[in-house]
């Protein structure tokens, strides 16, 4: 008597990306995924067909993406993707168990769960590395939008504010009195008292009250003060500046409505050391810990290493130095470390998308960025419009450039 199996669909593949596929059970997988989230939220879905190209067009964008992580050597160890899929739970004000129970709803596996978040990530550090590189931002751009992004702000912010004037005369140089101005500047930046010194030099119109024009908003002052002032903050000596009349000294007493920006620099040295075919992963690794060995044996020095090895060709210059900064301007991997890492101690060899580092907090301070939070914001506002515009064009680079065939399933023709 015969026995007749039953019959058993297998995953099929239905695009080839490159050297990589996308299968049937992928298409599935993501279609349920969106299926369950549209309902939630009562959102209508198009026709199945529409939807199953917008899938696989988002699926392939996905592969390619992650095939360039691959390509310059992204990897998302396990304890970076706990924190992140930590962060989800927190973000959806859950429990690690309740976000185990929302995936398993979904019709997720958890571990095919963790590794959509670990290709996330990957995707992501892929992008801002490849797009970062391609933006090209102008001081003119910058100090062009930060003016009016202060004009707007500074409608609200009132300035007490002290003036010094010297005056031109026809017995006296130019050349001298703008020398006297910054002599008093000097002198002032020393700690000298300026309504004193506005007593004792100042033609201008407040000489007699120690210089003191009082609170003012910057629609309240004359216009030679107000082109000065952009956001400095309390304290602030401006100039000498010249107008018509002569050279002319603020001081910014206090300013009221103006939210102070402090942030923590870190100045920091590094070693980065790249893998090569010949030497890998594990081979830089040992070779980082041997320099950090013979630097706690007084063999040498960081410094001396950094310009022996380091392949930064900035920092090695420096003696591996990076100068202060602050830790937003370095990849995740790198911010980690400057931001935890104790002053004076070297950290283990860890490596980011330019390779393997060991890197020292060399020193930390506290800096007033009020006056530079304008360009600052300028900056981001600037870097976030081209970011977006930039990683569309990469998009459509690394898709025009790649190969990708769609199998046609011909039984189901």
């Amino acid at each position: 008597m015969p026995i007749w199996a039953q019959m058993v669909e297998l995953d099929r593949v239905i695009v080839v990306v490159n050297d990589g596929v996308i299968l049937q059970s992928d298409l599935a997988s993501a279609t349920k995924s969106l299926t369950a989230n549209a309902k939630k939220s009562g959102q209508e879905l198009p026709e199945q067909e529409v939807l199953n190209e917008q899938i696989i067009d988002k699926l392939v964008m996905e592969k390619l993406q992650l095939q360039e992580a691959d390509r310059i050597g992204v990897r998302i160890d396990d304890g970076r993707l706990e924190g992140a899929i930590n962060d989800i739970a927190d973000s959806n004000e859950q429990t690690i168990e309740q976000l185990r129970e929302t995936v398993a709803q979904e019709g997720l596996s958890w571990e095919a769960f963790r590794e959509q978040v670990r290709d996330e990530i990957a995707v992501s550090e892929a992008r801002n590395a490849m797009v970062r590189q391609r933006i090209n931002i102008l001081p003119a751009e910058v100090d062009n939008l930060a003016e009016i992004l202060a004009q707007e702000t500074n409608a609200t912010v009132t300035y007490n504010v002290r003036h010094i004037q010297l005056r031109f005369s026809g017995s006296e140089e130019k050349d001298a009195l703008e020398q006297q101005a910054k002599d008093i500047v000097a002198r002032l930046n020393a700690g000298e008292d300026f309504a004193t010194m506005a007593y004792t030099y100042s033609k201008g119109p407040k000489a007699l009250e120690g210089g003191n024009w009082g609170w003012l908003r910057k629609e309240e002052m004359p216009t030679i003060f107000a082109d000065q002032i952009k956001m400095q903050t309390k304290g602030s000596i401006i100039g000498p500046f010249r107008s018509g009349v002569g050279f002319h000294i603020l001081k910014i007493d206090d300013v009221k409505g103006l939210e102070t920006v402090s942030v923590t620099e870190v100045n920091a040295r590094h070693i980065l050391i790249k893998p090569t075919v010949i030497l890998s992963d594990d081979g830089v690794k040992r070779q980082l810990n041997n320099i950090i060995s013979k630097i706690q044996s007084g063999e040498g020095s960081f410094a001396d290493f950094a310009e022996q090895y380091s392949e930064d060709p900035g920092s090695a210059a420096q003696e591996g130095e990076l100068g202060y900064q602050t830790p937003e301007l370095y990849v995740p991997e790198f911010k980690h470390q400057v931001e935890t890492l104790p002053i004076g101690q070297i950290s283990a060899p860890f490596k980011t998308v330019h390779g393997w580092h060991i890197v020292e907090v060399l020193d930390r301070r506290d800096v007033d960025k009020t006056g530079s939070a304008m360009q600052n914001r300028a900056y981001r506002i600037l870097f976030n419009r081209k970011f977006n515009e930039e990683a569309s064009a990469w998009l459509q680079e690394i898709r025009a450039s790649a190969f990708i065939e769609h199998i046609v399933d011909e039984e189901n023709q």
